[in-house]
């Protein structure tokens, strides 16, 4: 069963999603365009951010690089195993499905919604430590400060994407109550480096999500996830860290 804070994640996102489709159709689409950009921007800084955290140490009062080869080793082999899985056209065929059970097949722009907030509110080192966190700590706040954002960015992206955002929620309820339930399996493997590592993979998708946002060309971030996966395994390794 998802844990107390996946719940309430998930229910954040429902909510503003709801509010979203509602209010939406009272706020200009030259609005909805600039709140979608904004949105964009932001998305793309807090990956940034969060990416170079991990990367930039302090060193005799100058800044060096690490981990750098084991993100470079972790994002191609992970889309090598993404694009053979090919878990985009999966995603997207859930999002074709959903479609045609909520009878939103008028609505052309519904799967592409769907797959760019489902991968906007699922990618990040938030959602994975903060299902470990409630798991083994029983401590849901990192997933409370998620479902605050998630709910701002969910509430924007139906106004500007349309509903197809709000189901959203399904992945999230799936992937982080997944991870929730594991925790305690592989909770050996989780150390503070594995941690580490995963979230900064983790921010350079989450830093490609925020790119698909403000501009056409779509990176096919769905099949760069399992490159999270590699993150932890790699970490394993002494030479790479």
């Amino acid at each position: 069963m998802p844990g107390l804070g996946t719940i309430i994640n998930t229910a954040a996102i429902i909510v503003g999603g709801i509010i979203g489709l509602f209010f939406g159709k009272l706020i200009p689409e030259r609005m909805q365009n600039a709140l979608m950009m904004g949105n964009g921007i932001c998305v793309i800084f807090v990956g940034a951010a969060g990416a170079i955290s991990k990367m930039l140490v302090l060193n005799e009062g100058g800044f060096d690089t690490q981990k750098s080869l084991l993100l470079i080793l972790a994002i191609i082999c992970g889309i090598v195993v993404g694009e053979l899985l090919n878990l985009e056209k999966q995603i997207e065929r859930f999002g074709e499905w959903l479609k045609k059970k909520t009878k939103s097949t008028k609505d052309n722009g519904f799967t592409d919604a769907f797959l760019t907030a489902s991968c906007t509110v699922c990618i990040g080192a938030m959602a994975i430590i903060g299902s470990i966190n409630d798991a083994i700590f029983h401590d849901y706040s990192v997933l409370i400060m998620k479902a605050i954002l998630d709910f701002f960015i969910i509430c924007v992206m139906t106004c500007t994407l349309g509903k197809g955002a709000i189901f959203a929620a399904i992945p999230v309820a799936i992937w982080q109550g997944f991870v929730t339930l594991i925790a305690h399996l592989i909770q050996p493997v989780l150390t503070d480096l594995a941690l580490t590592d995963l979230s900064l993979v983790g921010n350079v998708l989450i830093f490609c999500v925020g790119l698909n946002l403000i501009r056409d060309k779509k990176i096919s971030v769905a099949n760069m996830l399992p490159a999270i996966l590699f993150a932890i395994g790699f970490s394993l390794i002494p030479g790479l860290n």
